[in-house]
């Protein structure tokens, strides 16, 4: 089963077992795809040590991932540079393949003007309407994953999330 059994007042008074999704761990961009990388990965923290922006942790597994309420990552390569293993991929185009997403709990979206997340989108890929007549719109192909939108936004209604593969789309 995909999540953690919660037991919540829902469940004691209706009877049934809120799911609550495991946190997904975003790797370093240009990593090895997931099994691979975990099997590559000596688990030494250079590439934690190498990011200028820190928004690479060591997870409770003991691996680096992205954490994008730190901040957003620069792709500067810095991390792929310092690491010593053969965890990463070089070639990789893009680095990655998250996306910010938006939630039905953006401010706009019920009527309060906010664009936190549009001034702190270096991609300019985050449209809001003005005067807040609608939810942030997030333009896929502009988004680069960076999550410098993501610790900005006051009701947390962005996450990224994976994109699906471009030959799963075909």
């Amino acid at each position: 089963m995909d999540g953690l059994r919660s037991l919540s007042r829902r469940t004691l008074l209706f009877g049934r077992e809120a799911i609550v999704p495991i946190a997904v761990a975003f790797r370093p961009p240009w990593a090895k795809p997931e099994p691979d990388f975990a099997t590559a990965c000596t688990r030494c923290d250079a590439c934690v040590a190498a990011c200028p922006p820190q928004v690479l942790v060591r997870g409770d597994d003991g691996l680096p991932r992205f954490d994008a309420q730190a901040g957003e990552c620069t792709f500067c390569g810095d991390c792929m540079a310092a690491c010593g293993s053969n965890a990463f991929l070089p070639t990789l185009d893009p680095p990655w393949t998250l996306s910010a997403r938006v939630a039905d709990t953006c401010l706009s979206a019920h009527g309060v003007v906010c664009a936190s997340c549009r001034g702190a989108c270096p991609a300019t890929a985050i449209h809001v309407p003005p005067a807040a007549r609608g939810i942030a719109e997030i333009d896929a192909d502009a988004c680069t994953g960076c999550g410098a939108c993501i610790g900005t936004c006051p009701v947390d209604a962005l996450s990224l999330q994976h994109a699906p593969a471009m030959e799963a789309i075909a």
